[in-house]
């Protein structure tokens, strides 16, 4: 059994230095431009304006604010408890030796991850066309931060300033070249489900939710509590994403593995997320839910389906049946290829082996600004992971996956048309 370690160790803090953190990178060159890329996963670094002027006056000294830190570093204030802008947020446009996970200043960091106007520069300078965004890791990738605030009325009003200010300010200032993805509620399902047909009124087309919230402190996805937001995201087309790390933990074999193991089994936690999402037959009462596995990689969906379809040779017995009736329900592999994706940056030698997945279930990803992130060099990493397959199988991949699941459009930046 492994255990779990908080995704917050995994980036362990080291002393503030601002040497590192305000030593940028050469600008990057603009990338030739082979593939028209979506980038299904990127994460804001969020501004100290956030919550300014969009919620009651009468909270505005119970939220959340910016403040400088002892150490000259910036945090987040948050229930009184102060939460560090860490530098490894934003990764891209230093070098990795100056990645140290300490308080940083937004002045210390590249301005494409908390300024829209900045980020579609860095978008146009690499080839990308539409970019989905995440929370920084401050809020939870889920945003669990605003449900687990102390006066939960003052959480709500944070949570829809927040979705707010994607929809309102970061989308509306570039609305073709973003995809609008907005936080759940997760204290009472109804009024997350009221909030999911709002949103979709307004032009979100996805959201973000836990890959596991009784990791979180909240009912499992087979307990039934979560019900009316599935049915809120069914009926709107709302799809789900499940980021990982959105429990809030990380697998790790051993309570004192080093930072390393987690780092390198990070999409595991994707993968037990699948099965679980699979056996809570969520698929099968709302048969056009899309999930996707957010920043998940792809090299564990194989071993996954082999083993699948392997027990569904036996599941018509009694004990290994479960909750899953294989004449009833039909084939596990059938409902994960047809209400299931995955999102990838780097997974050279399972592009090798696509058809086994499926050219329809993967999307590219750049992960800006994190320090997994293939930017500014995403065409050429995705032209060496891409470039043996077919012009079809790319184009799926690269961006017409994306605009299936989030129902949007991809621009055509290119100049020569005859690429995918």
């Amino acid at each position: 059994m492994t255990s779990q370690t908080s995704l917050e160790s995994v980036h362990e803090a080291s002393t503030r230095s601002t040497a590192g953190a305000t030593q940028f990178l050469p600008e990057p060159v603009p990338s030739a431009q082979r593939y028209r890329i979506i980038s299904a996963d990127d994460h804001y670094l969020e501004p100290p304006t956030l919550f300014q002027g969009r919620i009651p006056s009468r909270m505005e000294e119970e939220a959340p604010r910016v403040i400088d830190g002892s150490d000259g570093g910036q945090y987040w204030l948050i229930d009184g408890v102060e939460s560090p802008i860490r530098d490894w947020n934003v990764s891209s446009g230093r070098a990795s030796l100056h990645w140290t996970g300490a308080s940083a200043r937004f002045e210390e960091l590249r301005k494409g991850a908390y300024d829209a106007n900045a980020r579609v520069s860095d978008m146009d300078l690499a080839g990308i066309e539409l970019s989905l965004n995440f929370p920084s890791a401050v809020w939870g990738f889920a945003g669990r931060v605003f449900s687990a605030m102390n006066d939960k009325e003052v959480g709500l009003a944070c949570l829809r300033a927040y979705n707010d200010w994607v929809i309102d300010d970061w989308c509306a200032s570039h609305p073709d070249r973003f995809i609008p993805c907005q936080l759940p509620w997760f204290i009472d399902p109804e009024l997350a489900a009221k909030e999911i047909r709002k949103n979709a009124e307004r032009g979100f087309t996805c959201v973000s939710f836990s890959e596991n919230p009784q990791g979180l402190g909240y009912p499992s996805i087979h307990s039934g509590y979560w019900e009316p937001f599935f049915a809120a995201c069914a009926e709107t087309e709302t799809t789900i994403n499940l980021h990982v790390g959105s429990s809030s933990l990380i697998s790790q074999p051993s309570v004192d593995s080093p930072h390393g193991v987690p780092n390198a089994l990070f999409g595991m936690n994707s993968m037990m997320a699948t099965a679980d999402w699979l056996f809570s037959r969520v698929a099968l009462r709302y048969p056009n839910l899309k999930i996707v596995l957010s920043e998940s990689g792809i090299g564990w969906v194989p071993g996954l389906i082999d083993r699948l379809n392997w027990t569904d040779k036996y599941r018509d017995s009694p004990i290994m049946r479960d909750n899953w009736d294989i004449i009833k329900d039909g084939s596990t592999v059938e409902v994960l290829r047809r209400n299931f994706w995955y999102t990838s940056i780097w997974d050279p030698a399972t592009f090798r082996v696509l058809d086994v997945i499926g050219a329809d279930r993967v999307m590219l990803e750049v992960d800006y600004p994190h320090p997994d992130s293939s930017w500014p060099d995403c065409q050429e990493r995705a032209f060496e992971q891409l470039g043996h397959l077919d012009a079809q199988s790319i184009a799926a991949v690269t961006h017409a996956n994306a605009e299936h699941v989030y129902r949007c459009r991809a621009l055509r930046l290119l100049l020569n048309e005859s690429w995918a």
